[in-house]
């Protein structure tokens, strides 16, 4: 038997920024499915929304159900909490939107088409892909940043496998592994005061702070790695059906790689624009050796998201265990085990095939290299 149910439309708008107010927050298509009542909601992109029911209009009564911070308009709420009554009324109020936290951009919800398109990398079937949303750091974690974190957490109690390197303050931190990078995001939350996302136990109440571990993941909170599937949707900057974040060539102009043209030896690419096969001139001094060669941060221009080097520079972990096919559905973790973590994006000495966006490497998760480095992520909310 359906539940018949009452809706009232009102909005409010709890803070003002400025002079700039945001719009109220409207509810439509109200509607049930399965027993279950869902709407939709109309809002600006960046702001809070915090839905709230009642079983009756007494302004007392009113009871909030969920903040959600929109990264999509419209999008759907659906109550899965309702219980039999013979009315229920909703309503939603909107904060006035939140800046990014610092260094960090809004990659918004939604879904994406994961892997090759183009160039029939077998372990890359295009797949469908939802992502809820989060934040991104717009940079990869320079060695400066590490540092501060690092001195911060081994004060702390934090034991790491490796201190890490960099060529200069602003270039990215290298030759870091797997589990120092997690352990390094939990750091970077307790410095600031946040909840840590991972833990050495199933309850979640003993960080990780040493040692070589599987963690367990508080999904939301605190800093961590991205997902595989985070990673590529951020990588992409919007945009579908490309090759590079950008589009389909790749030169160095656009990225720190090692060039390998097709116009220069009938093994390279097509869409290598490179005008020599070596590292990038800008970066390697002559080839004079000394490695790694790796460019400062936010050198070059961002993607559609505003974020730097997602295409060469560095290699960057991901949470990932590395497998196939890719799961896809909603929010996809990669496989429950494995033997590889996965890293993506290519690097300084990476031809312009690994510097695809859906290019797809991995790595003993204990190993380090000069040419692997991370970013973080940081869940909606924080």
């Amino acid at each position: 038997m359906r539940r018949p149910f009452a809706v009232c439309l009102c909005v409010g708008l709890l803070v003002r920024v400025g002079s700039a107010q945001a719009a109220a927050p409207v509810l439509t298509n109200i509607t049930m499915v399965g027993g279950t009542p869902q709407f939709g909601v109309l809002s600006d992109v960046g702001v809070t929304n915090q839905i709230q029911c009642s079983t009756n209009l007494n302004p007392t009564n009113w009871v909030v159900l969920t903040n959600l911070l929109v990264a999509q308009s419209p999008y759907w709420f659906v109550d899965v909490t309702a219980p039999p009554a013979s009315q229920r009324f909703y309503r939603v109020a909107g904060s006035a939107a939140s800046p990014a936290p610092s260094g960090m951009a809004l990659i918004p919800a939604g879904s994406f088409t994961m892997g090759d398109t183009l160039d029939g990398e077998s372990d890359a079937n295009p797949t469908v892909t939802y992502v809820s949303a989060f934040y991104m750091d717009v940079n990869l974690v320079s060695y400066s940043q590490w540092q501060s974190v690092y001195n911060w957490a081994t004060s702390q109690g934090y034991g790491f496998d490796y201190a890490g390197s960099g060529k200069a303050a602003d270039h990215p931190v290298q030759t870091v592994d797997w589990y120092d990078c997690v352990k390094w995001c939990n750091a970077r939350s307790e410095m600031e005061g946040r909840t840590p996302a991972y833990y050495t136990d199933s309850r979640l109440s003993l960080p990780y702070r040493s040692g070589e571990v599987a963690p367990y993941v508080n999904w939301s909170a605190g800093y961590r790695l991205p997902t595989e599937a985070e990673w590529e949707k951020a990588a992409r900057g919007g945009a579908s059906g490309q090759r590079f974040p950008w589009g389909n060539t790749i030169s160095w102009s656009q990225a720190n790689y090692y060039g390998y043209p097709l116009s220069l030896t009938p093994y390279g690419y097509p869409y290598d624009l490179a005008t020599a096969i070596d590292f990038d001139p800008a970066f390697s001094d002559g080839d004079n050796g000394d490695y790694p060669y790796t460019s400062p941060v936010g050198y070059f221009a961002p993607n559609g998201y505003g974020l730097y080097d997602m295409a060469g520079n560095l290699w960057q972990w991901c949470w990932d265990w590395h497998g196939t096919p890719y799961a896809g559905g909603s929010d996809p973790r990669g496989s429950a085990s494995g033997s590889d973590r996965v890293l993506r994006g290519g690097g300084w000495s990476g031809k312009a095939f690994v510097c695809r966006s859906a290019d797809r490497g991995d790595y003993d998760p204990s190993s380090c290299y000069y040419g692997f480095g991370f970013r973080s992520v940081l869940p909606p909310g924080q």
